[in-house]
């Protein structure tokens, strides 16, 4: 195979899982916008009657736990047919929710301003992790064996692809061209290097 094809198939690869993973991911920030509203109407619903005997079968749309301050710190109930997890803070930030939707299950994990910072999410088409930094911005996704690194510019920097067919390594520059590359298929290894127009300047031949 030559370099160009080389090059070609890795950046394939990379366009192929971020869609993937974007698709997988969108639903989190979905069902997080929903939980927002939820808080602020969650205080003001009264406190389930206590019982003297537990029953074996309790059926509801919602359960809301409370600290012994009245405050909201978990809600389990139903958004769009999917049942939602939601763990909060002592100051009502969402920290934590995990759901079950359509397309499979979904984690979130936030920071102390209720930024989403991680998300994990397994569907039909494999699982995918993303990444985010404070502004909420992609750095890092994962998805089943395709690893890609993002700017803060939201520009991919870097990939790396395992796959039966071999492994292979692409950086990149701000402007999203390929600038180096390592590639290890049934041929052999090759290591090129690009100009900022993308264009060959050196490339290693391959050991046979």
């Amino acid at each position: 195979m030559t370099t160009e094809p080389r090059i070609e198939k890795l950046e394939n690869e990379l366009i192929c899982a971020e869609r993937r993973n974007g698709r997988l991911l969108a639903g989190v920030f979905l069902l997080v916008a929903f939980l927002a509203l939820m808080w602020s109407g969650a205080d003001k619903l009264s406190p389930a009657y206590a019982q003297n005997t537990a029953p074996k079968v309790i059926r509801a749309n919602e359960f809301i736990l409370e600290d012994e301050n009245g405050k909201t710190r978990a809600v389990l109930g139903m958004s769009n047919g999917a049942p939602v997890l939601s763990l909060v803070d002592e100051n009502g930030e969402l920290l934590a929710m995990l759901a079950v939707s359509k397309d499979g299950p979904m984690l979130s994990l936030c920071d102390e301003n209720g930024k989403i910072r991680a998300g994990l999410s397994v569907s039909k088409d494999g699982p995918a992790l993303g990444l985010y930094d404070k502004n909420g911005k992609t750095r890092a996704k994962l998805v089943e064996s395709v690893l890609g690194l993002i700017d803060e510019n939201e520009n991919p920097r870097a990939m790396l692809r395992v796959s039966n067919g071999g492994s292979g390594l692409g950086l990149y520059d701000e402007k999203g061209k390929t600038r180096a590359g390592l590639t290890v298929l049934k041929d052999g290894p090759q290591l090129f290097l690009s100009d900022e127009n993308g264009n060959m300047i050196w490339q290693a031949p391959i050991n046979k």
